[in-house]
């Protein structure tokens, strides 16, 4: 089983990598279907007008996390990893003022947001809880293209077809890459550790350079952990409203501003390390919820844990360096890989556990490798942190990104490294083996309700409105 180190940490927009993410990644496959001559396209037929519908959780939830936003940026030949948030909104603006799109490399299609785009929250798709349908007209309305595409989680896009294939094959993400290192699970991961003698981090430093070279795979590594870090600054930056009628207000500033006015008063503090974890991850999550610049880490809602787990490393332990940072992403990209594979990040899938709990157990075995934790004790930093994130749920208020998602992150952060703190101190052996932690986690979401996964349809996100 191969799953890149970048196919788990992807540089986007907010507020969420399924909701937003997506949605626009979806429709830029569909541009470049267009754009081919693979579809049946009939005799002369030219395509005038295209549209799209969004279904199950992507219909309850995307105007909240900016679903319909997405797919008219993709219609544009937007793509998360360039697309300048700051443009974005006009870009948008302007499509619905003339009602056409003008993608790059095609020529102009009649697109109308207010009609052409449909929140479809009677017509449940059957592959996932996040299904989306884009169709293609000519001059006439005569339907000549029809696809349907499935945002699984943390970006990723598979299409119908795909979809079955891989259900077929028992992984969305198992792919036929052969790599010296194929762990399926923890089990085998511990296995091929034992007998290569090798950390988790070089044996998935290996199997990346199967696909590209060593310099390649560093300057990726580095540029992922730069976008984190510039998205904390940003975020510590920032005050005011985020958007989308919640009126909540950003917090991380004033509370960073607090802590270093403490600093400079050099009052003793015994939470010190948990205030800063807090913070970091708070202000990673307030930029998400304000469609700001963000890392996938696994998912949008759950960007903040490793970004903050890794400041925390590099801030308060002084043998933190960059090769550190490097192991850190490797070590947790091993480990979310083996959580999608196996389970789910989707909150609507499986629910929150899959998201801020797979975050945290991601962000507890980099923060115990690059502290000198052997492979078990990483496994077992990874258990402890999902461990006691299973049963969360997904429940966002009125579909936004923001309660309880940004302090959820800051929570799942200090978990993290409460995790990686108790793991090292023990010698690796324990009761609950993290392969038995991911299947619990994904039985827990099959019987999970529908409403505590990303529909606000339950939980915090009836009896906040309610109140």
């Amino acid at each position: 089983m191969f799953l890149s180190v970048f196919d788990l940490f992807k540089i986007g927009i907010g507020p969420s990598s399924s909701h937003t993410m997506g949605p626009m990644t979806a429709a830029g496959r569909f541009l470049d279907e267009l754009a081919g001559n693979d579809w049946p396209r009939p005799a002369g037929a030219t395509v005038d007008r295209v549209a799209a519908s969004l279904h199950g959780s992507l219909a309850y939830t995307g105007i909240g996390h900016g679903s319909d936003r997405a797919v008219v940026l993709g219609f544009a030949g937007q793509n998360p990893s360039q697309v300048d948030p700051d443009e974005a909104d006009a870009i948008v603006a302007g499509i619905a003022a003339v009602r056409r799109v003008s993608p790059p490399g095609h020529p102009f299609y009649r697109f109308d947001p207010a009609i052409d785009l449909v929140l479809d929250k009677k017509t449940p798709l059957p592959g996932h809880a996040n299904g989306m349908t884009f169709y293609a007209y000519d001059a006439g309305d005569r339907l000549l293209l029809k696809r349907i595409y499935y945002s699984v989680g943390g970006g990723f896009v598979v299409s119908e077809e795909e979809l079955q294939r891989a259900k077929a094959r028992g992984s969305i993400t198992t792919e036929g890459k052969k790599v010296p290192y194929p762990f399926r699970n923890a089990a085998e991961m511990l296995a091929m550790a034992a007998r290569s003698g090798l950390s988790i981090a070089e044996m998935k430093r290996i199997n990346e350079e199967t696909q590209m070279p060593g310099e390649e795979l560093d300057a990726g590594l580095d540029a992922v952990w730069t976008a984190m870090r510039a998205c904390i600054d940003r975020g510590l930056a920032q005050e005011g409203i985020m958007p989308g009628g919640l009126k909540v207000r950003r917090r991380a500033r004033q509370l960073h501003d607090k802590l270093q006015e403490e600093w400079r008063l050099n009052r003793p503090n015994p939470l010190l390390a948990n205030d800063w974890l807090s913070i970091y991850a708070m202000a990673v999550n307030e930029e998400n919820a304000a469609g700001g610049r963000v890392v996938t880490a696994p998912t949008n809602g759950a960007a903040g844990v490793m970004p903050a787990v890794m400041r925390y490393w590099l801030h308060f332990h002084p043998e933190a360096d960059q090769t550190s940072i490097r192991d850190f992403l490797l070590t947790a990209a091993a480990v979310g890989g083996i959580i999608k594979s196996n389970a789910s990040i989707s909150g609507a899938e499986v629910g929150c556990q899959g998201e801020v709990g797979s975050a945290s157990a991601m962000a507890a075995a980099g923060l115990c490798a690059v502290m000198g934790g052997t492979p078990a004790q990483v496994e077992n930093a990874a258990e402890i942190a999902l461990e006691h994130h299973l049963g969360m749920t997904c429940d966002p208020v009125a579909g936004l990104v923001q309660v309880p998602c940004i302090e959820r992150n800051a929570l799942g952060a200090v978990k993290a490294v409460t995790a990686a703190s108790l793991a090292i101190k023990g010698d690796g052996s324990h009761f609950v083996p993290l392969d038995a932690a991911i299947e619990t986690m994904r039985q827990t979401g099959r019987d999970m309700s529908e409403k505590y996964k990303e529909t606000s349809l339950g939980g915090l996100a009836v009896n906040v409105v309610e109140c």
